[in-house]
């Protein structure tokens, strides 16, 4: 009967990739929102992933349906979060978990057609967060990259404005400046203040992108100096030192966790096998015959 069962398995196993094989080569006509999400960022995206998102964005309405509008505010919240890595669009996300998805369960019934729950349940697991791990670690990338750059990003502003130029004149001359995430963020906020959103909704916007302690602290301050007067120099230069006073409690906290965390890996894995070589040396040199031990 097993044998039989994976042979079955098999046969649909190829017969689903050849048919991805021919929805990959296909030209189905796709609506027009779906084809401009499978365009937009292509050539940003590895060709691992143009490949993921061909097989399942035919795939991808039927997901977002079952995901639902707060799953699918999340997710989105998330993309924009992790600055839609490889192009990254919602259509995209969820063409990879259809694929991801439909692989895992696959390979979950050859697990269960060879008796092991073990391989089914990671092949399960690996199919539904697959596509949410890769955009974790985008979003914890980005964070670090952002937090790293933004004091010395404020200290740069800060004398710019203190040159006598507006902050928002002082913005757009320093975000020129720089590359990557937080250069980016800037000029979406420049942009949209230059399509008439005000400067508060702007940062706030800008706030709601990066789950980020320091970029929040950085808004927070600096409509809170709005709103008193203070001089937007001095309130820059403040919260530069404030994140790096910061940055120091952070490092301090985890290397104070690195102590704790290599004395347990010493006790767990380096003293056993120390021991065990201990002992171990000890009844190779005694010249004891087990054999006789064991006899009697």
């Amino acid at each position: 009967m097993v044998p039989l069962l994976l042979g079955l398995l098999a046969a649909v196993a190829t017969l689903g990739i050849l048919t991805g094989i021919r929805l990959y080569r296909t030209e189905a006509e796709l609506p027009r929102d779906l084809a401009l999400a499978l365009e937009v960022g292509a050539s940003r995206a590895k060709t691992r992933e143009q490949a993921v998102d061909r097989l399942g964005m035919r795939f991808a309405p039927a997901v977002l349906r079952l995901m639902g509008p707060k799953l699918i505010d999340k997710k989105r919240r998330k993309i924009d979060q992790a600055g839609n890595p490889g192009g990254l669009t919602l259509d995209r996300y969820a063409a990879r978990r259809a694929v991801y998805g439909i692989f895992g369960a696959l390979m979950a019934l050859v697990g269960l057609a060879a008796d092991s729950l073990v391989f089914a349940g990671l092949t399960l697991a690996f199919g539904w967060i697959a596509a949410d791990l890769s955009l974790a670690q985008a979003i914890k990338e980005r964070k670090r990259v952002i937090e790293r750059t933004l004091p010395d990003f404020l200290d740069v502003l800060a004398v710019v404005v203190s040159a006598g130029l507006s902050f928002r004149q002082a913005l757009d001359r320093v975000a020129e400046r720089y590359e990557g995430p937080w250069a980016d963020e800037l000029h979406i906020t420049l942009r949209q203040m230059d399509m008439g959103v005000s400067r508060r909704e702007a940062f706030n916007q800008l706030r709601r992108r990066n789950a980020s302690e320091q970029v929040d602290q950085f808004v927070t301050a600096l409509q809170q100096g709005e709103e008193l007067g203070a001089p937007i120099a001095d309130t820059l230069v403040q919260i530069a030192t404030d994140m790096r006073r910061t940055d120091a409690q952070n490092a301090r906290r985890q290397a104070a966790k690195t102590v704790p965390k290599a004395t347990i890996a010493t006790i767990a894995f380096l003293l056993p096998g120390t021991l065990i070589l201990i002992v171990a040396t000890f009844i190779l040199g005694s010249d004891t015959d087990f054999g006789s031990i064991l006899d009697g």
